[in-house]
């Protein structure tokens, strides 16, 4: 996707030539224009699967799969946690989960009541790198049963292998911008 490889190039910042950060764009500041196009491209791609919900997992995913969720018929959206409070229903799917960038553990979680067998699920992400999170995801939705009918990624990091674990699933995995490496303060696409 020409204009995400673009925005990437103009505006993201890169960290130790490991990390990619689009915080102005994608995970803190949202650049809505940017989101629509982003939603009406998984819909393209993913135009010839059944879609009943979008999965995805806090914090930065759910925004983009609110967008998204309007261009399959405004399915409903449901994020795996990783903080549920007291207030959360306590039967849940849980899986465990690395995240890269902050050097952490998570377990997170999704309520029993939103996930069924009869689901066909679309899994919506900003970052593929180690498959870490994608793996969770694709755990809980094992575990209820549903149907994964895909999973659409806004930026890979190939480098990182993620791709890997997630094809070996047999999963149509849908990457929008792809790294394939990181020097000299550069990202380069493939």
């Amino acid at each position: 996707m020409q204009l995400l490889k673009d925005k990437i190039r103009s505006d993201a910042k890169i960290i130790e030539d490991r990390i990619i950060q689009v915080d102005n764009f994608l995970n803190h500041q949202l650049d809505i224009t940017l989101f629509n196009e982003i939603g009406k491209e998984f819909k393209r791609r993913f135009s010839n699967k059944e879609v009943t919900k979008i999965v995805t997992i806090e914090t930065s995913g759910i925004g983009l799969a609110c967008i998204a969720a309007q261009y399959f018929n405004n399915v409903p959206v449901v994020f795996a946690k990783k903080h549920a409070g007291i207030n959360m229903n306590q039967d849940v799917y849980e899986a465990k989960v690395y995240s890269y960038t902050k050097d952490q553990e998570y377990t997170i979680k999704i309520s029993k009541a939103f996930l069924c067998a009869t689901d066909k699920v679309l899994i919506i992400d900003d970052f593929l790198a180690s498959g870490s999170a994608l793996m969770g995801l694709i755990s809980l939705l094992s575990q209820s049963g549903a149907e994964i009918s895909g999973a659409g990624i806004v930026i890979e990091k190939t480098f990182q292998e993620g791709r890997k674990l997630i094809l070996e699933q047999g999963i149509q995995l849908e990457s929008l911008a792809i790294i394939d490496s990181i020097s000299g303060g550069q990202a380069f696409f493939k």
